[in-house]
Protein backbone atom coordinates (compact mmCIF):
# COMPACT_ATOMS: atom_id res chain seq x y z
CA UNK A 1 0.00 0.00 0.00
CA UNK A 2 3.02 2.75 0.63
CA UNK A 3 4.05 1.74 -2.69
CA UNK A 4 1.31 2.81 -4.12
CA UNK A 5 1.19 5.64 -1.95
CA UNK A 6 4.54 6.88 -3.32
CA UNK A 7 3.98 6.07 -6.79
CA UNK A 8 0.69 7.99 -6.89
CA UNK A 9 1.69 10.61 -4.54
CA UNK A 10 4.55 11.37 -6.87
CA UNK A 11 3.03 11.57 -9.92
CA UNK A 12 0.39 13.82 -8.48
CA UNK A 13 3.19 15.99 -7.31
CA UNK A 14 5.54 16.10 -10.28
CA UNK A 15 2.17 16.48 -12.91
CA UNK A 16 1.29 19.69 -10.98
CA UNK A 17 4.25 21.07 -10.13
CA UNK A 18 5.50 20.88 -13.42
CA UNK A 19 2.40 21.29 -15.39
CA UNK A 20 1.75 24.53 -13.50
CA UNK A 21 5.70 25.85 -14.19
CA UNK A 22 5.85 25.03 -17.67
CA UNK A 23 2.20 26.73 -18.43
CA UNK A 24 3.27 29.93 -16.78
CA UNK A 25 5.97 30.20 -19.85
CA UNK A 26 2.86 29.20 -22.43
CA UNK A 27 0.78 31.61 -20.81
CA UNK A 28 2.91 34.72 -21.17
CA UNK A 29 4.35 33.69 -24.55
CA UNK A 30 1.18 33.71 -25.71
CA UNK A 31 0.47 37.08 -24.51
CA UNK A 32 3.22 38.22 -25.91
CA UNK A 33 2.54 36.99 -29.10
CA UNK A 34 4.97 33.93 -29.61
CA UNK A 35 4.02 31.11 -31.94
CA UNK A 36 4.03 28.03 -28.69
CA UNK A 37 4.80 24.79 -31.05
CA UNK A 38 5.01 22.25 -27.92
CA UNK A 39 3.81 22.07 -24.73
CA UNK A 40 5.06 19.39 -23.26
CA UNK A 41 4.30 17.36 -19.98
CA UNK A 42 7.23 14.78 -19.46
CA UNK A 43 10.32 13.25 -21.97
CA UNK A 44 10.74 10.93 -24.70
CA UNK A 45 8.22 9.16 -26.63
CA UNK A 46 4.10 10.50 -26.47
CA UNK A 47 1.34 8.65 -24.41
CA UNK A 48 -1.23 11.73 -25.03
CA UNK A 49 -1.24 14.33 -27.76
CA UNK A 50 -3.45 16.46 -29.19
CA UNK A 51 -3.31 20.24 -31.07
CA UNK A 52 -5.19 23.11 -29.92
CA UNK A 53 -6.66 25.72 -32.47
CA UNK A 54 -3.93 27.59 -32.91
CA UNK A 55 -1.59 24.87 -33.73
CA UNK A 56 0.27 24.11 -30.34
CA UNK A 57 0.80 20.55 -29.43
CA UNK A 58 0.11 19.48 -26.24
CA UNK A 59 2.31 16.11 -24.97
CA UNK A 60 1.77 14.26 -22.00
CA UNK A 61 5.11 11.99 -22.13
CA UNK A 62 6.56 8.67 -21.14
CA UNK A 63 9.05 10.30 -18.24
CA UNK A 64 7.66 12.05 -16.25
CA UNK A 65 10.97 14.04 -14.72
CA UNK A 66 10.16 17.84 -15.92
CA UNK A 67 8.77 19.31 -19.23
CA UNK A 68 8.91 21.99 -21.73
CA UNK A 69 7.50 24.71 -24.05
CA UNK A 70 8.68 24.66 -27.09
CA UNK A 71 8.40 28.47 -29.24
CA UNK A 72 9.21 29.31 -32.56
CA UNK A 73 13.58 30.55 -32.53
CA UNK A 74 15.22 31.46 -35.94
CA UNK A 75 18.05 29.66 -33.46
CA UNK A 76 16.46 26.40 -33.65
CA UNK A 77 15.33 26.00 -37.09
CA UNK A 78 14.26 28.16 -40.04
CA UNK A 79 10.88 30.48 -39.95
CA UNK A 80 8.84 31.85 -42.53
CA UNK A 81 8.81 35.51 -43.33
CA UNK A 82 5.17 35.51 -42.25
CA UNK A 83 5.71 34.12 -38.77
CA UNK A 84 8.83 35.83 -38.05
CA UNK A 85 6.91 38.70 -35.90
CA UNK A 86 5.62 35.68 -33.53
CA UNK A 87 9.16 33.81 -32.95
CA UNK A 88 10.54 34.47 -29.40
CA UNK A 89 14.11 35.69 -30.45
CA UNK A 90 12.79 38.74 -32.06
CA UNK A 91 10.74 39.35 -29.64
CA UNK A 92 12.68 42.31 -26.87
CA UNK A 93 14.55 41.44 -23.97
CA UNK A 94 11.87 42.90 -21.66
CA UNK A 95 8.73 40.55 -23.27
CA UNK A 96 11.30 37.51 -23.12
CA UNK A 97 12.79 38.13 -20.02
CA UNK A 98 8.88 37.94 -18.90
CA UNK A 99 8.04 34.85 -20.62
CA UNK A 100 11.18 32.73 -19.00
CA UNK A 101 10.65 34.35 -15.33
CA UNK A 102 6.94 33.44 -15.54
CA UNK A 103 7.54 29.61 -14.90
CA UNK A 104 9.52 30.34 -11.76
CA UNK A 105 6.73 33.02 -10.93
CA UNK A 106 3.92 30.03 -11.46
CA UNK A 107 5.65 27.81 -9.03
CA UNK A 108 6.01 30.58 -6.05
CA UNK A 109 1.60 31.36 -7.03
CA UNK A 110 1.13 28.38 -6.85
CA UNK A 111 2.92 27.73 -3.65
CA UNK A 112 0.73 30.70 -1.95
CA UNK A 113 -2.61 29.29 -3.24
CA UNK A 114 -1.52 26.15 -1.58
CA UNK A 115 -0.50 27.96 1.88
CA UNK A 116 -4.01 29.95 1.12
CA UNK A 117 -5.51 26.90 1.38
CA UNK A 118 -3.70 25.29 4.57
CA UNK A 119 -4.37 28.20 6.70
CA UNK A 120 -8.55 28.54 5.87
CA UNK A 121 -7.93 24.50 6.52
CA UNK A 122 -6.82 25.18 9.81
CA UNK A 123 -4.25 23.28 11.62
CA UNK A 124 -4.40 21.86 15.31
CA UNK A 125 -1.06 22.18 16.86
CA UNK A 126 0.72 21.57 20.04
CA UNK A 127 1.80 23.93 21.89
CA UNK A 128 5.48 24.19 22.55
CA UNK A 129 5.94 23.80 26.28
CA UNK A 130 9.40 22.80 27.63
CA UNK A 131 9.39 19.04 29.23
CA UNK A 132 12.74 18.98 30.62
CA UNK A 133 16.45 20.32 29.69
CA UNK A 134 19.78 18.75 29.53
CA UNK A 135 22.14 19.61 31.93
CA UNK A 136 25.17 21.35 30.26
CA UNK A 137 23.35 22.02 27.61
CA UNK A 138 23.02 25.12 25.54
CA UNK A 139 19.12 25.83 26.74
CA UNK A 140 20.27 25.04 30.15
CA UNK A 141 23.43 27.72 30.08
CA UNK A 142 20.81 30.00 27.94
CA UNK A 143 18.32 30.23 31.33
CA UNK A 144 15.46 27.62 29.77
CA UNK A 145 13.22 25.58 32.08
CA UNK A 146 10.72 23.00 32.11
CA UNK A 147 6.82 24.16 32.14
CA UNK A 148 8.35 27.19 30.00
CA UNK A 149 6.03 27.73 26.47
CA UNK A 150 8.46 29.22 23.65
CA UNK A 151 6.26 32.19 22.51
CA UNK A 152 9.19 33.12 20.16
CA UNK A 153 12.12 32.57 18.19
CA UNK A 154 14.30 35.22 17.02
CA UNK A 155 11.01 37.88 17.27
CA UNK A 156 9.03 35.52 15.28
CA UNK A 157 6.11 34.11 17.10
CA UNK A 158 5.85 30.36 17.18
CA UNK A 159 2.22 28.45 17.95
CA UNK A 160 3.90 25.63 17.56
CA UNK A 161 6.69 23.46 17.32
CA UNK A 162 7.05 22.91 13.74
CA UNK A 163 7.47 27.26 13.75
CA UNK A 164 10.08 26.37 16.55
CA UNK A 165 12.06 24.05 14.72
CA UNK A 166 11.89 26.05 11.54
CA UNK A 167 12.91 28.82 12.92
CA UNK A 168 15.81 27.14 14.55
CA UNK A 169 16.17 25.45 11.28
CA UNK A 170 17.52 29.20 9.65
CA UNK A 171 20.49 29.55 12.54
CA UNK A 172 22.12 26.20 11.31
CA UNK A 173 25.53 26.81 11.03
CA UNK A 174 25.64 30.08 12.36
CA UNK A 175 27.56 31.83 14.84
CA UNK A 176 26.16 34.89 17.40
CA UNK A 177 22.95 35.17 20.02
CA UNK A 178 20.32 33.20 19.27
CA UNK A 179 16.91 34.76 21.16
CA UNK A 180 13.99 32.89 22.79
CA UNK A 181 11.18 34.46 23.63
CA UNK A 182 9.11 31.98 26.85
CA UNK A 183 6.30 32.17 29.09
CA UNK A 184 6.40 31.08 32.86
CA UNK A 185 4.20 28.19 33.39
CA UNK A 186 2.37 29.88 36.46
CA UNK A 187 1.34 33.16 34.89
CA UNK A 188 1.36 35.82 31.85
CA UNK A 189 4.75 37.50 32.30
CA UNK A 190 7.24 36.68 29.15
CA UNK A 191 11.26 36.91 28.92
CA UNK A 192 13.64 37.09 26.66
CA UNK A 193 16.67 34.27 26.93
CA UNK A 194 19.51 34.35 24.83
CA UNK A 195 21.87 31.50 23.68
CA UNK A 196 25.48 31.84 22.27
CA UNK A 197 25.69 30.02 19.30
CA UNK A 198 28.99 29.08 17.79
CA UNK A 199 29.33 27.36 13.85
CA UNK A 200 25.98 25.69 15.38
CA UNK A 201 25.05 22.77 13.59
CA UNK A 202 27.67 23.34 10.89
CA UNK A 203 28.51 20.46 8.53
CA UNK A 204 26.12 18.15 10.58
CA UNK A 205 24.34 15.59 8.39
CA UNK A 206 20.98 15.31 9.94
CA UNK A 207 20.74 17.96 12.17
CA UNK A 208 18.00 17.95 14.98
CA UNK A 209 18.05 22.11 16.16
CA UNK A 210 15.67 21.20 18.90
CA UNK A 211 17.38 18.20 20.46
CA UNK A 212 20.81 19.51 19.84
CA UNK A 213 20.15 22.79 21.99
CA UNK A 214 19.35 20.40 24.98
CA UNK A 215 15.28 20.51 24.76
CA UNK A 216 12.99 18.20 25.31
CA UNK A 217 9.24 18.61 24.24
CA UNK A 218 6.39 18.07 27.46
CA UNK A 219 4.95 14.85 25.81
CA UNK A 220 2.29 13.20 27.47
CA UNK A 221 3.21 9.78 29.45
CA UNK A 222 3.29 6.90 27.29
CA UNK A 223 3.69 3.55 27.94
CA UNK A 224 6.99 1.95 26.44
CA UNK A 225 4.61 -0.52 24.18
CA UNK A 226 6.46 -1.03 21.16
CA UNK A 227 4.46 0.11 17.56
CA UNK A 228 6.98 0.64 14.92
CA UNK A 229 10.08 -0.68 14.02
CA UNK A 230 12.73 0.57 11.39
CA UNK A 231 13.34 -2.33 9.53
CA UNK A 232 17.34 -1.45 9.37
CA UNK A 233 17.70 -0.92 12.82
CA UNK A 234 18.95 -2.73 15.84
CA UNK A 235 15.18 -3.42 17.58
CA UNK A 236 14.26 -5.36 14.91
CA UNK A 237 17.30 -6.85 14.40
CA UNK A 238 17.52 -8.51 18.05
CA UNK A 239 14.04 -9.69 17.28
CA UNK A 240 12.13 -7.19 18.95
CA UNK A 241 8.26 -7.23 18.19
CA UNK A 242 5.26 -4.87 17.43
CA UNK A 243 3.89 -5.45 20.79
CA UNK A 244 6.38 -5.98 23.02
CA UNK A 245 6.66 -4.00 25.97
CA UNK A 246 9.96 -2.90 26.90
CA UNK A 247 10.07 -3.64 30.89
CA UNK A 248 13.80 -2.77 31.94
CA UNK A 249 17.44 -1.71 29.74
CA UNK A 250 20.37 -2.89 31.91
CA UNK A 251 18.61 -3.89 34.89
CA UNK A 252 16.98 0.05 35.11
CA UNK A 253 12.88 -0.04 34.83
CA UNK A 254 11.26 1.06 32.00
CA UNK A 255 7.90 2.70 33.47
CA UNK A 256 7.40 5.10 29.93
CA UNK A 257 8.97 5.91 26.46
CA UNK A 258 10.56 8.69 27.62
CA UNK A 259 12.67 6.92 30.18
CA UNK A 260 13.75 4.71 27.21
CA UNK A 261 14.72 7.78 24.81
CA UNK A 262 16.60 9.14 27.65
CA UNK A 263 18.57 6.12 28.41
CA UNK A 264 19.30 5.07 24.94
CA UNK A 265 20.73 7.86 23.89
CA UNK A 266 23.75 7.58 26.32
CA UNK A 267 24.85 4.30 25.11
CA UNK A 268 25.51 4.93 21.60
CA UNK A 269 27.48 1.60 19.45
CA UNK A 270 27.00 0.08 23.37
CA UNK A 271 25.85 -3.88 24.09
CA UNK A 272 22.80 -3.86 25.66
CA UNK A 273 20.74 -5.98 28.17
CA UNK A 274 16.74 -5.28 26.97
CA UNK A 275 14.10 -6.90 28.92
CA UNK A 276 10.71 -7.37 26.76
CA UNK A 277 7.03 -8.46 28.25
CA UNK A 278 5.64 -10.75 25.23
CA UNK A 279 2.30 -12.31 25.43
CA UNK A 280 2.83 -12.26 29.49
CA UNK A 281 6.39 -13.74 29.21
CA UNK A 282 9.61 -12.10 29.82
CA UNK A 283 12.43 -12.23 27.49
CA UNK A 284 15.82 -11.51 27.84
CA UNK A 285 16.92 -9.29 24.25
CA UNK A 286 20.99 -8.52 24.10
CA UNK A 287 21.27 -5.82 21.22
CA UNK A 288 23.61 -3.71 20.41
CA UNK A 289 22.91 -0.18 20.14
CA UNK A 290 23.54 2.12 16.87
CA UNK A 291 24.88 5.41 16.86
CA UNK A 292 23.67 8.76 15.39
CA UNK A 293 25.24 12.20 15.71
CA UNK A 294 23.69 15.20 16.77
CA UNK A 295 26.11 18.10 16.16
CA UNK A 296 29.22 17.37 18.80
CA UNK A 297 27.61 14.47 20.06
CA UNK A 298 26.79 10.95 19.30
CA UNK A 299 23.36 9.52 20.18
CA UNK A 300 22.20 5.47 20.69
CA UNK A 301 19.67 4.64 18.47
CA UNK A 302 17.53 2.05 19.09
CA UNK A 303 15.07 2.04 16.08
CA UNK A 304 11.66 1.56 17.69
CA UNK A 305 8.67 3.45 18.68
CA UNK A 306 5.39 3.76 20.32
CA UNK A 307 1.56 4.95 19.05
CA UNK A 308 0.67 8.66 19.93
CA UNK A 309 -0.59 9.46 23.48
CA UNK A 310 -3.61 11.36 24.37
CA UNK A 311 -3.01 15.24 24.37
CA UNK A 312 -4.30 16.99 27.27
CA UNK A 313 -6.66 20.19 25.52
CA UNK A 314 -5.24 22.32 26.81
CA UNK A 315 -1.73 21.50 25.56
CA UNK A 316 -3.31 21.44 21.90
CA UNK A 317 -4.32 24.78 19.90
CA UNK A 318 -5.80 25.45 16.61
CA UNK A 319 -5.19 27.52 14.03
CA UNK A 320 -6.94 28.91 11.34
CA UNK A 321 -7.66 32.25 9.06
CA UNK A 322 -10.23 33.81 7.45
CA UNK A 323 -10.02 34.01 3.68
CA UNK A 324 -8.59 37.12 3.67
CA UNK A 325 -6.12 36.89 6.45
CA UNK A 326 -4.73 33.14 4.54
CA UNK A 327 -4.06 35.78 1.34
CA UNK A 328 -1.31 37.27 3.54
CA UNK A 329 -0.94 34.35 6.05
CA UNK A 330 0.05 32.40 2.43
CA UNK A 331 2.22 35.19 1.19
CA UNK A 332 4.27 35.58 4.26
CA UNK A 333 5.11 31.15 4.40
CA UNK A 334 5.96 31.15 0.28
CA UNK A 335 8.29 34.64 1.14
CA UNK A 336 9.73 32.75 4.81
CA UNK A 337 10.59 29.28 2.89
CA UNK A 338 11.48 31.12 -0.54
CA UNK A 339 14.52 32.67 1.69
CA UNK A 340 15.15 29.64 3.44
CA UNK A 341 15.96 27.79 0.55
CA UNK A 342 17.94 30.42 -1.06
CA UNK A 343 19.88 30.53 2.02
CA UNK A 344 20.45 26.69 3.04
CA UNK A 345 21.87 26.33 -0.82
CA UNK A 346 23.90 29.66 0.61
CA UNK A 347 24.74 27.99 3.40
CA UNK A 348 25.99 24.49 1.21
CA UNK A 349 28.00 26.53 -0.87
CA UNK A 350 30.39 27.90 2.12
CA UNK A 351 30.25 24.71 4.47
CA UNK A 352 27.98 25.83 6.98
CA UNK A 353 25.23 23.11 5.75
CA UNK A 354 26.12 19.43 4.98
CA UNK A 355 25.84 18.87 1.10
CA UNK A 356 23.89 15.86 2.81
CA UNK A 357 21.21 17.36 3.17
CA UNK A 358 20.44 17.16 -0.54
CA UNK A 359 17.79 15.01 -2.02
CA UNK A 360 17.03 13.69 -4.73
CA UNK A 361 14.24 11.90 -7.24
CA UNK A 362 14.23 8.97 -4.64
CA UNK A 363 14.02 10.77 -1.39
CA UNK A 364 10.72 13.23 -3.34
CA UNK A 365 9.07 9.92 -3.99
CA UNK A 366 9.48 8.98 -0.71
CA UNK A 367 8.29 12.05 1.18
CA UNK A 368 5.32 12.24 -1.47
CA UNK A 369 4.39 8.79 -0.66
CA UNK A 370 4.71 9.08 2.73
CA UNK A 371 2.13 12.66 2.89
CA UNK A 372 -0.04 11.51 0.56
CA UNK A 373 -0.71 8.81 3.13
CA UNK A 374 -0.56 10.95 5.92
CA UNK A 375 -3.76 12.78 4.95
CA UNK A 376 -4.23 16.38 2.36
CA UNK A 377 -3.17 18.85 4.57
CA UNK A 378 0.10 17.36 4.54
CA UNK A 379 0.10 16.49 1.00
CA UNK A 380 -0.52 19.73 -0.09
CA UNK A 381 2.27 21.05 2.45
CA UNK A 382 4.69 18.98 0.71
CA UNK A 383 3.16 20.40 -2.28
CA UNK A 384 3.83 23.99 -1.64
CA UNK A 385 7.28 23.09 -0.57
CA UNK A 386 8.08 21.62 -3.60
CA UNK A 387 7.15 24.51 -5.64
CA UNK A 388 8.86 26.49 -3.69
CA UNK A 389 11.96 24.81 -4.31
CA UNK A 390 11.52 24.06 -8.28
CA UNK A 391 10.77 28.16 -8.21
CA UNK A 392 14.27 28.86 -6.34
CA UNK A 393 16.48 26.45 -7.82
CA UNK A 394 15.58 27.69 -11.44
CA UNK A 395 15.94 31.08 -10.72
CA UNK A 396 19.83 30.51 -9.90
CA UNK A 397 21.93 32.12 -12.56
CA UNK A 398 22.91 28.65 -14.11
CA UNK A 399 23.22 28.42 -18.08
CA UNK A 400 20.77 25.98 -18.85
CA UNK A 401 17.91 26.91 -16.24
CA UNK A 402 15.11 29.74 -16.31
CA UNK A 403 17.50 32.21 -14.40
CA UNK A 404 20.91 31.64 -16.62
CA UNK A 405 18.58 32.96 -19.56
CA UNK A 406 17.70 35.59 -17.61
CA UNK A 407 21.54 36.52 -16.51
CA UNK A 408 21.89 36.90 -20.47
CA UNK A 409 19.09 38.83 -20.77
CA UNK A 410 20.13 41.57 -17.95
CA UNK A 411 23.58 41.06 -19.58
CA UNK A 412 22.07 41.96 -23.08
CA UNK A 413 20.04 44.94 -22.13
CA UNK A 414 22.93 46.55 -19.97
CA UNK A 415 25.03 45.50 -23.07
CA UNK A 416 22.97 46.85 -25.81
CA UNK A 417 23.67 43.73 -27.57
CA UNK A 418 23.27 40.00 -26.75
CA UNK A 419 26.67 38.15 -25.85
CA UNK A 420 27.54 36.08 -28.56
CA UNK A 421 26.64 32.40 -29.75
CA UNK A 422 30.31 31.27 -28.54
CA UNK A 423 29.75 32.77 -24.97
CA UNK A 424 26.44 31.60 -24.43
CA UNK A 425 27.71 28.30 -25.51
CA UNK A 426 30.16 27.72 -22.98
CA UNK A 427 28.01 28.87 -20.36
CA UNK A 428 25.40 26.43 -21.21
CA UNK A 429 28.22 23.62 -21.09
CA UNK A 430 29.45 24.62 -17.86
CA UNK A 431 25.61 24.86 -16.76
CA UNK A 432 25.16 21.70 -18.17
CA UNK A 433 27.87 20.28 -15.78
CA UNK A 434 27.21 22.25 -12.82
CA UNK A 435 23.22 20.41 -13.13
CA UNK A 436 24.38 17.08 -14.02
CA UNK A 437 26.95 17.29 -10.84
CA UNK A 438 24.65 17.98 -8.47
CA UNK A 439 21.99 15.80 -9.81
CA UNK A 440 24.43 13.09 -9.37
CA UNK A 441 25.43 14.49 -5.82
CA UNK A 442 21.80 14.28 -4.59
CA UNK A 443 20.75 10.76 -6.39
CA UNK A 444 24.08 9.48 -4.03
CA UNK A 445 22.91 11.27 -1.25
CA UNK A 446 19.32 9.22 -2.05
CA UNK A 447 20.90 5.71 -2.36
CA UNK A 448 23.03 6.46 0.84
CA UNK A 449 19.48 7.02 2.66
CA UNK A 450 18.44 3.81 1.43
Amino acid sequence: MGALYMIIGTLIALGVLVTFHEFGHFWVARRCGVKVLRFSVGFGRPLIRWHDRQGTEFVVAAIPLGGYVKMLDEREAEVPAALLGQAFNRKTVRQRFAIVSAGPAANFLLALVFFWALAMLGSEQVRPVVGAVEAGSLAERGGLAPGQEIIGVNGKPTSGWADVNLQLVRRIGESGTLDITVRDPESSQQQQLHLQLKDWLQGVEEPDPIGSLGIRPWRPAIAPVVAQLDPEGPAQAAGVRLGDRLVSLNGQPLDEWQQVIDQVRLLPGESVKLVVEREGQRLDVPLTLAAKDEGDDRRGYLGAGVAGGEWPAEMLRTVRFGPLEAIAEGARRTWMMSVLTLDSLRKMLFGELSVKNLSGPITIAKVAGASAQSGLSDFLNFLAYLSISLGVLNLLPIPVLDGGHLLFYLVEWVRGRPLSDRVQGWGVQIGISLVVGVMLLALVNDLGRL
